[in-house]
This record gives structure tokens, C-alpha cells and sequence, in this order.
């Protein structure tokens, strides 16, 4: 297993991991109180343990899980007493529930909590409980310090790490533009891993220019395992599909000209963000989905009209309106006006938006050959082409909210209303020897993603083959020592994992399959491609192919499931053979329910004849 980072320097940033209802996962977390989506398991480990694990061995140790109220004493209980979540290292992360926070709360809104808002001190990743990363965080630390962060690591900052570091505000790039934020978005076609109808989002992006001309940026470049992409817009595909078409709009191309779309990649939900979308996200209210809202707005402001920004608060953020009082509450010496660093670097190639520059003034004095191509730029990179030059046919009628006549019916407007920084999209590669990048959110990605960790090589397997280093999700050994296996079984050790204290009667065979710690397997039991959770109990001569049993689950003897969900604590009565169906409690009664429906009516038309 990967060391973790224990000597590494404070990264600036704290990590909010979001755990949520799992309501995609209904099998296994129908009660989310008692069974929260966390501590679902996938190869034999908690879910939120992966999330964990990604953040401690790429230094990220200031950690705040966000739960609702229902779900906390389960979460810390877990956290106290799992084997997987007390070996990680300390200090082990702070549980946080908010008292309004429930299980229906979309992330914005959850941003926007009081309790959450206190907690955001500083810059901050924001990771959902369900992702699976082997890329080493810090590949993403690195691009956002060295093309997209401040400089120096300064910024708005209330943190207490460093006590005698007095809160400055500015001087790390916000007021300049340079700090934006960095999202992550991996490949979910034709993958090992890959499942049908797995949900995918679409990206419009456009080349990404670095605000530096570092060597360091330059030789970085071509290691990157994806590419760099300034975001434009963002949307599910599930909502672009129902209308069967997909609309730009022309300011889009107006300002850049080309721009690249990915219609087979979904959103890891990994953010590395400024500290100041924390207030971005309160002052907008209407605000719902972290990713459709926040997110798609953020990447929008870039090319739509001056009033859009400022409809959202750019304003607010970038340019609000202090008193030198103000100033010397928060510093510790009187500051007549902000430093910016970004003037005086040699690397620094982006002029201070708001304040146009000798380059910005001469572009605006073009020949007339180039006012009849190209349309200048002025300082915040908005469009400042003469109003003479826009020309639309007679059978088509100008759209108000389109940018492209913005400028030219009020060209103050834009010098008036303050820029945002950009989002950019690391999209990673999507060959299919590319690094496992999953959000497991569905029963059939964790199915599938269980399997593909099975066939990790574990630790004391790489030993043998004289590895120094394993995969950090690599298992001490593939049967683990405690297992009490009879005589006559068959395990396929390239591809099965098999927990703690599990028991195996004779003649099983397990071929490509997740046995969790506790459970007990009758005689002549066939798994094939199948997960069995903690604590199961399965009868004799049971046949399983592509099939979830969750946790304390009883199967009787001469069972035949094939891609089926069985939930957690389900009994089986002895013969049952199904196919992909699910076994819940909830279901089954409304089930019943559904089957004495149409007695009733049956009988309601009886009496009217």
C-alpha cells in the first residue's frame, strides 16, 4: 500500500466530503439512518474509507464529514470502531451535522448552512463519500497551485493554523482574476468498469491559458494524465436528451471560435476551490445543484454579458465597497491600498481585470483591415467590437440575453461590473489502461468496480514478486488468514477477494467474486461475479451469477439468483430462483400493495354490472 503523506507541508486547503442519502443505491441504504451510504461497502471496505485514504496520502489531514443529524451516531460509531476507518492516520476527520441539513438537501443549498459556512476557513476540496481515485491528489494540488492558485499560497483566509499569520485579502489573485477553481471529470465509455446507462454529463471547454509562462507549467504539461481545459458550460446529458438537440449560443462561439464538447464524461465531483465561492454560494439563493447551478453559472460568466455576472454578485465578491475602518479590522496594520503581487511578477502574463492596460488601449486602436476580421479585447477579455460591425439578417431577430450586443448597447457596462475568474475541467484520459477515476453511485457500479478491485494483485502477492510498492487499494492478501476454508473448494485467487472470519463449507466455488468478513457458505455453493456483504448466511447447493447480497442477509438452501439486489438483513425461503430483481422490504410491501389493486377494481366493476 502507498505511504501516506505524514511529513508533507500544509497544503492550504481543508476537505469537505459530503455524504449523502445514496438514493441511487435505494437497495442498500432505504433506511439511511441505520444504513447511510458511507459505510455501503465496496471490496470489502467502506465506501467513505477510499475518500479518506485519497485525502491522507496526498496530505489533505483537515477533513470535515457533512451528514445529516439522522445519520451522525451511525457515522461515528463507524469511525470508532471499523477495522478500515481506525487505521487510517490521525487526526482523524470532524463530523459535522447540521441541524437543517436532511437527506432531500441538494449541495448547494447545503453550502449555504450556517454550521457549513463556519466550517469553510480557508481554500477547500469538495468531495463526494462515494469516489474511488487512483490518481494521486496531489497531480491536482499541483496543477491548480501552479497554473490556477495565488501566489505564494496567500489568499482570503480566516484559518488558525498559523496564528501569527495575519488574514490577508487580495493579495493571492482574488481582485486579479488568477484564482479560479479546478474540477475533475473522468471517461465512463468503454471501460473495464463500465456499465449501461451509466448516467454521463455534458462539457463545452475551450483551450486553457495559463496566467504563467513557468518552465515548471511548461514541463508538467505532458505529464498530465488528461488535459486542461478552460469549462464553458456544463449541463446533464439526461436533460440535453430530451430535447434531442443541443443549442449554443453564437456569443459562445463569438468570443472563442472553437470550442470542444464531451458527450461520454461524467463529473468525479473532486473541486478544488477559492474561499471565496463559500460566499458565492450563500449570496445565491436560488442556487441548487453545486455542479448544474453553481458550477454551470460560474463557467458562463466568462462569455455571457456584464449583467449576468452581476446579476449572480461579481460585484459582491471581486469589488465590494470598503472603508479603510473596515480594512483595519481585519489586518493587523493599516493597508492605504492592496498589494498586488501579480504586478510585479515576472511569470505573469493575464493583466489586472478592471484596469486596462497600454497592450488593451493599443488593440482597440486597430487598422481598419483588422476591426473587419477580428474584434478587439479590452482588459477583462470581453468584446469591445464597434456596434457598426454587428450585422444580423433580416429573418433573424436579436436575442436580449445573447452577449454578443451586449457591449456594444452599453460598452461601460463591462468596466463597471468586476470579472470572475475562470473554472477549468481536467479531463482525464480515457484509454482503458487510464487510472480507476469512479463515482460509485449505482448498484451495478458497485458491483462492478468490487470486481475490478478484486483483481488488484495484493500486498503480500507484489512482496512475492519483489514489488516495493502495491496499489493503495490492495488488500494484505487475497484470503485473508483468519478464513476457514473445508477441503474441495475452488477460489479463484486472480480475481476473489474473502474477508475475516468467513467460513466456506466443501465443494463451493468462487470465481471472480467479493466474500465479505462473517459469512458462512453452505455446501456446493457456485459465486460468480457476485458480492456478498458482511455477515451473510447462504443455504446449501445456492447458485449466484451477477448478484449483491448485502449485509446479515439469510439464503435458504437451492437458491438461484441471477443480477439480482437482495438488501440488507433479507430472508430467502429455501428454493427461490429470480432474476434481476429486487429484494427489499419496502418493495416487497409495496408490491403486495399493488397485487390487491386489481381485486378491488375487479369487484367495484362486478356490483356497477
Amino acid at each position: 500500500m502507498a505511504p501516506y503523506a505524514t511529513s508533507t507541508p500544509y497544503t492550504g486547503f481543508q476537505a469537505l466530503i459530503l455524504c449523502g442519502p445514496g438514493l441511487s443505491m435505494n437497495t442498500f441504504t432505504s433506511v439511511p439512518s441505520e444504513f447511510p451510504k458511507a459505510l455501503v461497502q465496496i471490496a470489502n471496505r467502506p465506501m467513505v474509507w477510499y475518500v479518506l485514504d485519497w485525502c491522507y496520502r496526498c496530505g489533505l489531514t483537515d477533513i470535515t464529514l457533512i451528514t445529516p443529524p439522522d445519520a451522525k451516531d451511525v457515522l461515528a460509531a463507524a469511525l470508532a470502531q471499523e477495522p478500515h476507518l481506525t487505521s487510517l492516520p490521525s487526526p482523524s476527520p470532524d463530523l459535522l451535522a447540521p441541524a437543517d441539513l436532511k437527506f432531500e438537501t441538494a449541495t448547494a443549498e447545503l453550502l449555504r448552512l450556517p454550521e457549513v459556512q463556519r466550517a469553510i476557513k480557508s481554500d477547500f476540496v469538495l468531495l463526494p463519500c462515494d469516489l474511488i481515485c487512483d490518481i494521486h491528489g496531489e497531480s491536482f494540488l499541483d496543477t491548480y497551485l501552479t497554473s490556477i492558485g495565488g501566489l505564494a499560497g496567500t489568499g482570503i483566509s480566516t484559518d488558525e493554523h498559523d496564528p501569527q499569520r495575519p488574514v490577508t485579502f487580495g493579495s493571492g489573485g482574488e481582485s486579479s482574476g488568477r484564482r479560479g477553481g479546478l474540477s475533475i471529470w473522468y471517461n465512463t465509455a468503454k471501460r473495464e468498469e463500465s456499465v449501461k446507462k451509466e448516467e454521463c454529463d455534458f462539457l463545452a471547454t475551450v483551450q486553457f491559458k495559463p496566467d504563467v509562462t513557468s518552465e515548471f507549467y511548461k514541463g508538467k504539461a505532458s505529464n498530465f494524465p488528461g488535459l486542461l481545459r478552460n469549462l464553458v458550460w456544463t449541463k446533464p446529458m439526461s436533460d440535453l436528451l430530451e430535447g434531442e438537440t443541443v443549442r449554443v449560443r453564437s456569443s459562445v462561439l463569438n468570443k472563442y471560435g472553437y470550442i470542444k464538447c464531451f458527450t461520454q464524461y461524467r463529473d468525479a465531483h473532486i473541486y478544488l476551490l477559492p474561499y471565496w465561492v463559500k460566499e458565492y454560494a450563500k449570496i445565491n439563493e436560488g442556487f441548487i445543484s453545486f455542479t448544474e447551478d453553481l458550477v454551470g453559472t460560474w463557467a458562463q460568466s466568462d462569455w455571457r454579458k456584464p449583467a449576468y455576472r452581476e446579476k449572480y454578485g461579481s460585484n459582491k465578491i471581486f469589488a465590494p465597497k470598503t472603508t479603510a475602518t473596515d480594512i483595519d479590522q481585519k489586518i493587523d496594520r493599516p493597508v492605504e491600498e492592496e498589494v498586488d503581487l501579480l504586478f510585479y511578477s515576472t511569470i505573469q502574463t493575464s493583466p489586472r481585470p478592471g484596469k486596462p492596460t497600454e497592450a488593451a488601449t493599443e488593440s482597440n486602436v486597430a487598422s481598419p483591415r483588422q476591426s473587419n476580421t477580428l474584434p478587439s479585447l479590452n482588459s477583462t477579455g470581453e468584446s469591445t467590437r464597434p456596434a457598426t460591425e454587428v450585422k444580423l439578417a433580416s429573418r433573424v431577430q436579436a436575442n436580449p440575453e445573447d452577449s454578443i450586443l451586449s457591449d456594444t448597447i452599453n460598452p461601460s457596462t463591462s468596466e463597471t461590473v468586476a470579472s470572475m475568474p475562470t473554472i477549468t475541467a481536467f479531463v482525464l484520459d480515457n484509454g482503458g489502461a487510464a487510472p480507476l477515476v469512479r463515482r460509485v453511485d449505482t448498484t451495478p457500479l458497485l458491483l462492478s468496480v468490487s470486481l475490478l478491485l478484486a483483481k488488484r494483485p495484493s500486498i503480500e502477492e507484489d512482496a512475492k514478486a519483489g514489488k516495493s510498492t502495491s496499489s493503495p487499494f490492495a488488500h494484505a492478501s487475497k484470503i485473508h488468514a483468519t478464513a476457514s476454508i473445508a477441503q474441495q473448494v475452488t477460489i479463484q485467487r486472480s480475481d476473489c477477494l474473502v474477508g475475516a472470519n468467513t467460513t466456506i463449507a466443501t465443494r463451493c466455488v468462487i470465481k471472480n467474486s467479493v466474500i465479505g468478513a462473517n459469512v458462512t457458505l453452505g455446501q456446493r455453493t457456485r459465486i460468480t461475479g457476485s458480492v456478498v456483504m458482511d455477515g451473510a448466511t447462504i443455504g446449501e447447493g445456492v447458485e449466484l451469477n451477477g448478484t449483491v447480497i448485502g449485509k446479515k442477509c439469510r439464503l435458504g438452501d437451492r437458491v438461484k439468483l441471477t443480477s439480482c439486489e437482495v438488501a440488507d438483513g433479507y430472508m430467502l425461503a429455501d428454493g427461490t430462483q429470480e432474476k434481476d430483481e429486487k429484494f427489499m422490504v419496502g418493495g416487497l410491501e409495496a408490491d403486495d400493495d399493488d397485487d390487491e389493486l386489481p381485486e378491488s377494481a375487479d369487484s367495484n366493476s362486478a356490483e356497477e354490472d
